[in-house]
């Protein structure tokens, strides 16, 4: 016992070497929970209940008639032309300006992250509509109808992983609270107009909502946009945008 001690000091080392990991990556570890894990399992709990019930939540027709209730012409008008802003099609020029930026700054990580996360987001999401068959609510006539599958919505897909995207790019930058303060009032517009124009369920906001967040968060674990944090157990230091990982050195070499 006493060569055991006198070999290793800091008593068994397994347990000493996990206890620095943990400490080490600690914040890593709580957004994998928060940012993936959580909105994953609670997606996973929306699609199984929609599955065995396509009517979904006792919830969801009442807000969709409470919402209905306030109906006026004006907000008809500024429903159908707001919701535009959160399709696909209306993001990409968005994303396409960003990514034309990354390409001239040679911010190759930032970039493959912004392309991967966001065709990313709508192949799960036409994956998804075309699994569930979920069928759009026939409630009321739609000043803006939709013909293809409803779970889950694509608006509120498109709209948080934009705004989850810019979030995480603009990490340590100090317009980064503006980026969530006028991103989170855009999701909440734009998941407004698809329950005002009867064409979502709010589960299908809210699974939508949830997928989004947790690819794009999980994305940017993998892929690391920016820098690489200085890694304390090993003294590792930061990675530049146009580096590679010891590990994506390594697959490198073995292909």
């Amino acid at each position: 016992m006493e060569g055991t001690n006198k070999a290793n000091p800091e008593g068994f080392w397994p347990l000493n070497f996990l206890k620095k990991l943990l400490i080490a990556h600690w914040r890593s570890l709580l957004i994998l929970l928060i940012g993936v894990y959580l909105p994953f399992q609670l997606f996973e709990l929306l699609a199984v209940k929609v599955w065995q019930n396509a009517g979904g939540f006792p919830w969801d027709v009442p807000i969709l008639l409470a919402i209905h209730s306030q109906a006026i012409p004006q907000l008809d008008v500024i429903a159908v032309i707001l919701t535009k802003l959160g399709s696909f099609w209306t993001a990409l020029p968005i994303f396409t300006a960003i990514a034309i930026v990354f390409w001239q700054k040679r911010w190759w990580r930032s970039l493959t992250y912004l392309l991967t996360t966001a065709f990313g987001s709508l192949i799960i999401n036409r994956t998804a509509k075309e699994l569930m068959h979920r069928v759009r609510p026939q409630l009321w006539v739609s000043g803006a109808p939709e013909f293809d599958y409803a779970f889950p919505s694509g608006h509120a897909m498109t709209s948080m992983t934009l705004v989850v995207v810019l979030v995480i790019l603009s990490k340590d930058k100090p317009w980064r609270w503006l980026v969530m303060l006028f991103g989170g009032l855009y999701v909440l517009a734009i998941a407004w107009t698809r329950l005002y124009l009867g064409v979502h369920f709010p589960s299908d906001i809210l699974a939508g909502w949830m997928v989004a967040i947790a690819w794009s968060i999980g994305v940017s674990l993998i892929i690391k946009p920016h820098l690489i944090a200085t890694n304390p157990l090993n003294n590792v230091q930061p990675v530049e945008e146009t580096s590679l990982l010891p590990k994506e050195k390594q697959v490198l070499a073995e292909d």
